[in-house]
């Protein structure tokens, strides 16, 4: 990452700085957005800055983005990067305050825009899944009402140390599914997850303390788009193991078919869907990427 975006200009990473006394660096007080382009064009553009407006709102930060300017923006850091396509990282934080907690708005937030480019995804993935690992890790509780996608993202990093800790040397890349405190399925660490049993499409609520993730609101009205039933509630991980297809989704990844299911122990391990990617995940995976490549 030769260059980044910082507060509507773009400059060298070594010379992007924010003061020590920004909130977002004292208290953890910011957001952010990861998406990506499809021919630099930002991907589902205006719900993830809707998404980021709501956001602000419950913080205090005062915020209004002006969505032509970003989409702009965001293709005039791909040149600076010599870059087609990138992954993006859109991050608001609150700007410099004095030491201590908050008592009024946040009336002047920090833009930054970080931009690499995208992962590798192997074709296989899509074709013959990848595995789903159970973790020890707990999903801890949201900051409010409704999970805020903010840069206070410890329980995710303490998730992803233990993935790393129990997976064995040359193992294939697995996500990891975090449980909340009540055994419920809450969220991979990077995704939400879905399953297919008896032709319904299920995801955990958001009551179960998830993020409300973009792809995952587009996979339930594609779903329901197709006629198929959907429904979110309080599911245990016992059901995914008698689950017809299960897939996890993001904004990067699109739609991951999971047909490999390991417990905590590492030693429970069942395969699904024949190993391959099930009919209506395939379906949903089609339609998703039509669906990300609209500017909306």
């Amino acid at each position: 990452m030769s260059s980044i975006g910082l507060n509507g200009k773009v400059v060298r990473s070594e010379k992007a700085t924010i003061s020590v006394m920004d909130h977002g660096f004292l208290y953890g007080v910011g957001l952010f957005e990861t998406f990506r382009t499809y021919g630099g064009v930002p991907s589902l553009l205006r719900r993830h800055l809707d998404r980021m407006r709501s956001a602000c709102i419950s913080l205090g930060i005062v915020y209004e983005p002006d969505e032509d300017q970003l989409r702009h923006y965001i293709q005039d850091l791909l040149r600076a990067n010599q870059l087609e396509d990138g992954y993006i990282r859109y991050t608001l934080t609150a700007g410099i305050d004095d030491l201590g907690l908050p008592s009024g708005d946040y009336l002047h937030p920090q833009e930054i825009i970080y931009i690499k480019p995208l992962p590798t995804m192997a074709a296989h993935f899509y074709e013959k899944g990848k595995a789903l690992r159970l973790l020890q890790t707990r999903r801890n509780t949201p900051e409010g009402s409704v999970r805020l996608k903010s840069l206070h993202y410890m329980n995710n990093i303490i998730a992803k140390r233990e993935l790393i800790n129990i997976m064995l040397p040359g193992e294939s890349p697995a996500e990891g599914l975090m449980l909340t405190e009540s055994s419920y399925i809450a969220e991979g660490i990077v995704s939400n997850v879905f399953f297919i049993h008896e032709g319904i499409v299920h995801t955990p609520t958001i009551e179960a303390g998830i993020l409300p993730g973009i792809t995952r609101a587009c996979v339930l009205e594609l779903a329901a788009s197709q006629g198929w039933k959907t429904e979110q509630g309080w599911y245990k991980w016992e059901q995914l193991l008698q689950a017809d297809e299960v897939f996890i989704t993001n904004s990067i990844q699109e739609i991951v078919p999971i047909t490999l299911l390991i417990g905590t122990d590492g030693t429970n391990v069942t395969p699904l869907a024949g190993s391959a990617c099930g009919p209506i995940t395939k379906e949903l995976i089609e339609l998703y990427r039509k669906k990300a490549r609209e500017q909306e």
